[in-house]
């Protein structure tokens, strides 16, 4: 079983045990929606759909492209304020070209000498860390830390069709489903622990402040 799998199954066993519950009344969830979302990415990580087929074939995965659009595009429109819906994409985009920048100096094949870190965890780390730098919020830090690591999918597919690469491109697909994933929860796992902290130090609940991120 893949990393990413792995976490989303450990992910739904705390969200049905409502261990979750606080944080995703920040994100505007519920635990039903969250089950749901994590279902379809699970089942739809087995379902591809061809989109272009020649020496650069071009694929969607369901569970590791269509669903997290879905998510990402559910948590702006139920954002609390303009200036976070506009912080979420800027973030996403600050984090998707930091991403591909290192990609360049590394791939998603097995670990070899040269690699100080596991590609998988090494995009992750990095995405989650700058999805919550960049984002803040809860929200925001799990928008930039998903969504930055399928753009910068995009963007290596972009590079392929121009290039002429002949290649096989699976947007959401193989490692990005796991390094999207993981990117995602670190990201808001961050927030959490970071805005808990923080609440706990200020003596109270944090209230949104008008950037719309959590203090």
């Amino acid at each position: 079983m893949s990393a990413g799998m792995s976490i989303l199954l450990i992910t739904a066993a705390l969200v049905y045990f409502g261990v979750a519950q606080r944080l995703l009344d920040r994100m505007k969830l519920t635990d039903s929606q969250a089950l749901i979302f994590i279902g379809l990415m699970i089942a739809g990580s087995f379902v591809t759909i061809p989109i272009v087929t020649g020496q650069t074939t071009v694929g969607v995965n369901l569970g590791g492209a269509v669903v997290p659009l879905v998510i990402v595009v559910y948590l702006l429109a139920t954002a609390d304020t303009g200036y976070e819906k506009v912080r979420s994409v800027v973030a996403s985009l600050v984090t998707a070209g930091i991403v591909y920048g290192i990609s360049q100096y590394t791939d998603f094949d097995p670990p070899s000498g040269r690699d100080i870190l596991d590609p998988l965890w090494l995009f992750s780390i990095v995405a989650g860390i700058v999805g919550y730098l960049a984002g803040r919020s809860r929200r925001a830090s799990f928008i930039a830390g998903v969504l930055g690591i399928l753009l910068a999918d995009l963007i290596h597919l972009v590079r392929a069709f121009v290039t002429e690469l002949p290649t096989r491109v699976i947007l959401g697909g193989a490692g990005i489903f796991d390094t999207m994933v993981l990117a995602g929860l670190i990201a808001v796992g961050l927030a959490e622990v970071i805005g808990e902290t923080r609440e706990r130090v200020q003596g109270g609940p944090s209230q949104p402040n008008e950037d719309g991120a959590e203090s």
